[in-house]
């Protein structure tokens, strides 16, 4: 069910509603003049997925503050790629000349919350429908799904190079790295792995306050 006025009398709901008008705001603010319109339409569709299936399961399922924190991260992280390319995103270039990178790293940081965020999300559904009991089990499953998800994201992108051809390279991002999709699914394992190492005791303590979880194995 979607969210009611009453949910919104909890204290909980209103940052999260101004946070989600917040996105939409910034969602159409990067449509208005992309770098390439289809690229920009590929590159924010999980957006426009999660954002529906968020607010309409907030009521059954809510999910943490920091999994919500995540996300809107993830979002804003897809839509600067969307809007610029992720070969062009300037703050990429900033980090290239920084580190003295040979190529625009900002592909990579999307990869990298492509393993951080659903690493997070995969843990969290695991945890509260008590499908997975001990934390090495559950930090295998969570890492395996990770890696699924990423590499289900490479079919994607191959499908979309021979569907468009050469139109395709924008939203390929590869700047001529023959290994690029490998280092896409290391970012995400990076992202996955890091996101258990530094997030798994506040998400616990997350659940537990909602009352998710009794306790975390």
């Amino acid at each position: 069910m979607p969210i009611s006025a009453t949910d919104l009398q909890h204290p909980r709901t209103q940052p999260l509603v101004m946070a989600l008008l917040v996105l939409l705001g910034l969602l159409a603010a990067s449509g208005i003049n992309p770098y390439d319109r289809v690229t920009w339409a590929m590159e924010v569709c999980p957006i426009f997925i999660a954002v529906p299936v968020l607010c309409a399961s907030y009521r059954r399922f809510p999910l943490t503050t920091l999994l919500y924190v995540c996300i809107f991260l993830h979002a804003l992280v897809l839509m600067l790629g969307g809007m610029y390319t992720y070969a062009r995103v300037p703050l990429g270039f900033q980090i290239a000349e920084a580190f003295g990178l040979q190529r625009n790293p900002y592909d990579k940081l999307g990869h990298f919350f492509q393993g951080f965020v659903p690493a997070l999300v995969a843990r969290e559904i695991l945890l509260r429908g008590a499908y997975v009991r001990g934390r090495k089990m559950l930090a295998f499953i969570v890492v395996c799904i990770v890696l699924a998800i990423s590499a289900s994201y490479e079919f994607i992108e191959w499908g979309a190079a021979l569907a468009l051809g050469q139109g395709a390279d924008e939203f390929l991002g590869t700047q001529g790295d023959p290994w690029d999709t490998q280092s896409d699914m290391f970012s995400a394992l990076i992202g996955a792995i890091v996101a258990l190492a530094l997030c798994s005791r506040l998400h616990d303590r997350q659940m537990r306050r909602l009352g998710h979880i009794q306790q975390a194995d």
